[in-house]
């Protein structure tokens, strides 16, 4: 019997033991702190690794992670400096940057950014109209991070940023933003419409003026033309009726030249004369026989002077 308590005995003890031992030693891990306290006093912080703590003495009061922690802010009613209600939600980034504020700073340090983070996010809405809600999602991140970042400050916890993730208008608002985007494309469109017809017009009547100015340059050049030819032609007409008639000159001046020019003369006017008798019904004859006597007589003594010429 003495032997059997003893051995209950040291089995207890053993256990005990393997308790403490398992009590005194613990292992941190990466990324996270425990915020250690003895008989309800803070003690130290332990990092990363293997650390002691007396059992019943010490315990871990709290355990962060230093990781960046995502939370999700809950979809909000907001009004619009216009008085227009709309729906927001978003995100918010945070991480622990002192465990020690973290534990004693504040009861609950993620809870308290999420409620900031939204009472700042209604007052960043009410300070804008609801056209600016989207184009001001920036700046409205940035004010939340800002406020955020410095109440949390003796929490120990840095805010690192905030994204707006939804805005919601109400449904009536909606369509009547879709129709005034639709009346927006429908005057864009007449407006290009327009545009695109001036400019043809003008193109037009660019085209019909350069088309006339280059009609009419061509008609001028080619009216130049002609002038030049028919002046050439007058030109060239008139040298050749110069040195014909230098050469007939020459030619007179020669023996027996005048006679020849009288003769020629006197067969040309015959000649005409008897193509406007043949034409004519009524005949006329505006010479005397003297007249007529005469031009034989010419017409004899040059055909004499023919036949002598030829025997010598």
């Amino acid at each position: 019997m003495n032997v059997f308590l003893t051995y209950l005995v040291s089995l207890f003890i053993l256990w005990l033991a393997f308790i403490i031992f398992f009590r005194l030693i613990r292992i941190v891990p990466e990324q996270e702190a425990w915020v250690v306290e003895q008989l309800g006093k803070y003690r130290k912080t332990m990092g990363a690794g293997l650390h002691f703590v007396v059992p019943f003495i010490q315990r871990v009061a709290y355990r962060h992670t230093l990781k960046e922690q995502v939370l999700d802010v809950e979809p909000q009613v907001c009004i619009t400096r216009d008085n227009v209600q709309v729906t927001v939600d978003g995100v918010l980034y945070l991480k622990v940057v002192d465990p020690v504020k973290a534990s004693y700073g504040i009861d609950d340090y993620r809870y308290a950014s999420i409620q900031l983070a939204k009472t700042t996010m209604r007052s960043e809405i009410g300070k804008i109209d609801l056209d600016n809600t989207f184009s001001e999602r920036e700046r409205i991140n940035t004010a939340i991070v800002k406020a955020v970042d410095e109440a949390s400050d003796p929490w120990g916890v840095k805010v690192t940023r905030y994204e707006i993730r939804d805005i919601l208008p109400p449904v009536t608002v909606l369509e009547a933003m879709e129709r005034q985007v639709q009346a927006e494309r429908k005057k864009r469109a007449q407006i290009l419409t327009s545009e695109g017809e001036k400019e043809a017009r003008i193109n037009l009547a660019r085209g019909e003026r350069e088309s006339a100015i280059n009609l009419s340059k061509g008609e001028k050049q080619a009216k130049i033309n002609t002038a030049e030819g028919e002046a050439y032609a007058v030109e060239t007409i008139a040298r050749a009726t110069a040195e014909s008639l230098t050469e007939v000159g020459k030619a007179i001046s020669e023996p027996g030249g005048r006679k020849a020019v009288k003769l020629k003369i006197t067969q040309q006017f015959l000649t005409r004369l008897g193509d406007i008798l043949s034409e004519a019904r009524i005949s006329v004859l505006p010479f005397d026989l003297s007249q007529v006597r005469s031009l034989l007589q010419v017409m004899e003594e040059a055909a004499s002077g023919k036949s002598q010429g030829g025997e010598r």
